[in-house]
């Protein structure tokens, strides 16, 4: 019994959520915090999938719609629309962020063997997003990389929103 528990606790976790009826995934060690939908602050000046901020127990946080930055269909938030604040790399230093997904559902484990690596994938997100796929007792899972689903400049205006949110702090 131990032996298969154990078995059962290997591999990598991830967070699975949905966007427009599909599962995906990300690295648990991502993510932060997960927190129902509030308002955000829209910014001027900003690229369409860049929600805009929110504070989050005094550090603002820029949030990004992962629904627009996959071309899917804009829908109105519901009680299970969600956001996932993950911590990611840029120009090696850490960057939190947040991401507006439709509905978080569970942690899964999931062998690396399991995460199968292929070049093109029939998915509404391009290819390079996408770490792989696993099958599991619900279905398919995609597991994303968000990392490379935002690129230098999408970072760029994240990190200038970080900054800027640091120059505005009262001292």
């Amino acid at each position: 019994m131990e032996n298969t528990r154990r078995k059962s606790l290997s591999g990598a976790r991830f967070l699975s959520f949905e966007l427009e009826s599909e599962v995906y995934c990300i690295d648990i060690l991502k993510a932060k915090e997960l927190m129902g939908w509030t308002e955000v602050t829209p910014l001027p000046r900003t690229p369409p999938h860049i929600r805009g901020i929110i504070n989050l127990r005094g550090q603002v946080i820029p949030i990004v719609d992962l629904r627009v930055k996959f071309g899917l269909d804009i829908r109105e938030n519901t009680k299970r629309t969600s956001i996932i604040v993950i911590d990611s790399e840029f120009e090696g230093s850490s960057l939190l962020l947040g991401v507006v997904v439709d509905a978080v559902r569970e942690v899964v484990n999931i062998p690396e063997e399991k995460i199968l690596k292929i070049p093109y994938i029939n998915a509404r997100i391009k290819a390079e997003y996408i770490r792989g796929i696993a099958d599991s007792a619900d279905g398919m899972l995609i597991i994303l990389d968000v990392e490379h689903a935002l690129n230098d400049d999408d970072f760029a205006v994240l990190r200038n929103i970080e900054k800027d949110a640091e120059i505005a702090k009262p001292i």
